[in-house]
């Protein structure tokens, strides 16, 4: 499982697609989530606009990743 840092309390499930390469644009992102699986949690969603928060886990494909706040000292 890999870890994706938030910058702030929450991002979009677009903005965290385009963060991970999987798209270009957020514009992209409806038509990503219509042709890929996408979940959240354990649950599939195809809203890029659902709001993933710390310790989120989102699966695209065979990515595993786990929602971590960026610990800045």
């Amino acid at each position: 499982m890999k870890t994706f840092y938030l910058n702030g309390e929450f991002m979009t499930l677009a903005q965290f697609l385009k963060a991970n390469d999987y798209i270009n644009s957020g514009g992209e992102a409806k038509y990503f989530l219509q042709d890929y699986v996408v979940k959240i949690n354990g649950e599939q969603c195809s809203l890029r606009g659902k709001k993933l928060y710390e310790k989120d886990i989102v699966t695209v494909g065979n990515d595993d990743f786990v929602l971590l706040y960026d610990k800045k000292d």
